[in-house]
Formats: C-alpha cells, sequence, structure tokens
C-alpha cells in the first residue's frame, strides 16, 4: 500500500505541481477512534452511546509555504455506535474508505512543532455489521431504502491538532457528517456520523 500511495501520488503532484514535487512527504496513520452515529427521528433523539474502533492509511504532505501545507490522505475508518433502550440494545458498526482533504498549519522549531488543520472528507462505506440483543450478527446494508441500515456515501468536515516530535505526529481530531447518513428518506431521521480520533501520523520515506 505504501508503495502504491507514494508513487502514484507523486506522478500526479510532480505534473500538478512541478515547482513543489522535490518537496513531497509520505506518512503512514493510524490511530484510535471513538464514535457516535447522531439518531433524531420526529425530534427525538436515540441517545447514541460511544463505539471504538480503528483508522490507517497513509498521506502524502505538499507544502505550499513554510508553513502551511496541504495533505490529502487515504484512510480506512472504523465508526458507528450503539442504541440501548428499556429491553434491547442494538450497535451499528460501519467501515469506511475515507479521503480527508487537509490545510495544515505548522508552527516550531525543527524538532518539535505544534500543527493545526481542517478540511473536508469524503467517506465510502465499504463494509461493517449490526449487532442486536441476543448475539443476532449481520452484514451491514448500504442503501436508500427502507430495509437499508446507511446511506454509503458521506462527506463531512474534521478539525484537529497536536504536536510534532522529530517528525512524528501525535493529534486529535474531531470529524462530522455534513450531510443526513439516514437511508430512508420517507422517514423524518437525522443520522450523522461523529468522531474523536487519537492518531500518530509518522514519516515513511525521505522527501522526494
Amino acid at each position: 500500500m505504501n508503495f502504491w500511495l507514494k508513487n502514484i501520488s507523486a506522478i500526479i503532484l510532480i505534473a500538478v505541481f512541478p515547482k513543489l514535487s522535490g518537496q513531497i512527504g509520505y506518512h503512514s496513520i493510524i490511530g484510535l477512534n471513538l464514535a457516535t452515529i447522531s439518531h433524531i427521528t420526529e425530534g427525538k433523539s436515540l441517545n447514541p452511546g460511544i463505539s471504538t474502533g480503528i483508522n490507517f492509511g497513509g498521506s502524502i504532505d505538499l507544502p505550499l509555504t513554510r508553513n502551511l501545507s496541504f495533505q490529502p490522505a487515504l484512510i480506512f475508518s472504523a465508526k458507528g455506535s450503539v442504541y440501548k433502550t428499556d429491553s434491547t440494545e442494538y450497535s451499528v458498526s460501519p467501515i469506511y474508505a475515507e479521503i480527508p482533504l487537509n490545510l495544515s498549519y505548522s508552527f516550531g522549531w525543527e524538532a518539535f512543532k505544534i500543527t493545526f488543520f481542517a478540511g473536508p472528507y469524503f467517506a465510502c462505506g465499504i463494509g461493517g455489521n449490526t449487532l442486536t440483543t441476543g448475539g443476532t450478527f449481520q452484514n451491514l446494508s448500504y442503501g436508500s431504502g427502507a430495509n437499508d441500515d446507511l446511506k454509503r456515501f458521506d462527506i463531512g468536515i474534521n478539525i484537529g491538532g497536536g504536536f510534532t516530535i522529530k517528525g512524528f505526529l501525535i493529534c486529535a481530531q474531531y470529524g462530522s457528517s455534513l450531510t443526513n447518513i439516514s437511508p430512508d428518506a420517507k422517514v423524518d431521521t437525522e443520522m450523522k456520523n461523529k468522531v474523536i480520533g487519537i492518531t500518530l501520523i509518522s514519516p515513511f520515506g525521505e522527501k522526494k
């Protein structure tokens, strides 16, 4: 994965930004998600509980100025939520292929920097499962019908910050859907992914 990400991104960026192609950086990403899916039906919330999952992938770093960078990435992110009533418990655990497009601002010294970032993300559901009381386990269904669990595509925004020590960025971020991922348009329901992530972003090669 690192090989293809590194070489394909380099070809694209060399073509589009030839003057900056010598400054491209490559990073691997791994982290923990604390996720919920808000669920409001006819004005009533189901009070979602937190679901834990992982995120991992890779990113490229394209410097725009001394302190500002554009950082597109491809990550695989496990999200979801747990819902409880008096007699039942239901969890939904989608897995997304996600493309964040962040602008990152860093300041400090070479060995230690403070970093803030923000930008939109575009996500596509590629898997996951649901689990109900009694242990009924089913593959998650994506679509726009009454029998589906979630819409497949999600667009949102994330914001975060952290600190970089010798090229390793330890950061926290918050991401939230801007779109309604409830599958059934006929029902007055709004569902949105909300994720707090703790992530380690590390270099996996010298700048090319």
